[in-house]
């Protein structure tokens, strides 16, 4: 059962859907560069956790690149603590927070090595989603 495509079945919400899905993509694309690169298993990861929430037909390729744009800037500015605030203040449906504390361990382990930049962002996701 998909429970975001039931939570967010009206037309009514598509937008926040949209919204929300945006900002867990980035905050997944915030973990998997916190290491500097982008690992395809990572990738992989990203896309089934995506297609959980919003179903196989959800256009994931246009939502990614923007979000690994995003997500390497916040990174390169040292602003990653002020991004994921942004993401937080995004995220209000309880299913989709629930979820993203062990979404973002997925990707983070998804190469069997977690750096300790992924650590740190995964302590502050833990503090405000987990």
């Amino acid at each position: 059962m998909n429970e975001l495509a039931d939570l967010y079945r009206g037309v009514a919400v598509h937008a926040t859907a949209d919204n929300e899905h945006r900002a867990a993509l980035q905050l997944l694309t915030l973990v998997m560069l916190a290491d500097d690169h982008i690992d395809d298993v990572e990738v992989d990861v990203v896309r089934e956790i995506s297609a959980e929430w919003r179903g196989d037909d959800f256009p994931f390729e246009d939502y990614l690149r923007p979000a690994i744009e995003e997500s390497r800037r916040a990174i390169e500015h040292g602003r990653t603590a002020e991004y994921l605030d942004e993401i937080d203040s995004t995220i209000s449906s309880r299913v989709l927070r629930s979820a993203l504390f062990s979404a973002a361990r997925d990707v983070a382990g998804a190469n069997e090595a977690v750096s300790p930049e992924e650590g740190t962002i995964l302590a502050e996701v833990a503090v405000r989603f987990g």
